[in-house]
C-alpha cells in the first residue's frame, strides 16, 4: 500500500504523493495531518483510528523517531484492544506494508520528518 518513503520528504500512498503526515485508516488515507502538540501523539489525535477497531495501530514516529509516543496514549489504545507498534518511520512504513499484505486490519499514522 505504501510504494514509496523519503525520510523527512514525502510519502507515496496508492500512486498519490503526499509531504506532510499521513494517517492510513480503513485504507482511506489522511493527508496533511496534525497533531495538537507538534511532536507528541496523544489520543484526540487519533481517536478516528481507535473508533475504528483496528487489530494493530502502526506509529511512525519520524525518521529520527523524535515523535513522542506517551504512556498515557499507548495506555489508551491498548484499553480498546488495539496492539500498538512505534517505530521510527522508514521502519514503521515496511512494518505497516508487511501487515497490510498479511490481510492484517491495521492503521498507521505517519510523521515524516524528524
Amino acid at each position: 500500500m505504501i510504494e514509496k518513503y523519503e525520510s523527512g520528504r514525502l510519502i507515496q500512498i496508492a500512486g498519490q504523493t503526499y509531504h506532510s503526515d499521513v494517517k492510513i485508516i480503513g485504507g482511506h488515507v489522511t493527508g496533511n495531518w496534525w497533531r495538537q502538540e507538534g511532536h507528541r501523539l496523544d489520543q484526540a489525535d487519533i481517536s478516528d483510528i481507535i473508533e475504528n477497531h483496528p487489530d494493530i495501530l502502526v506509529i511512525g514516529t519520524g525518521y529520527a523517531g523524535r515523535m513522542l509516543v506517551p504512556e498515557s496514549t499507548r495506555r489508551a489504545v491498548l484499553n480498546h484492544g488495539i496492539q500498538i507498534m512505534a517505530e521510527n518511520t522508514d521502519s514503521a512504513v515496511r512494518i505497516f506494508n508487511r501487515l497490510h499484505e498479511e490481510g492484517r486490519k491495521v492503521a498507521g499514522a505517519f510523521h515524516l520528518t524528524c
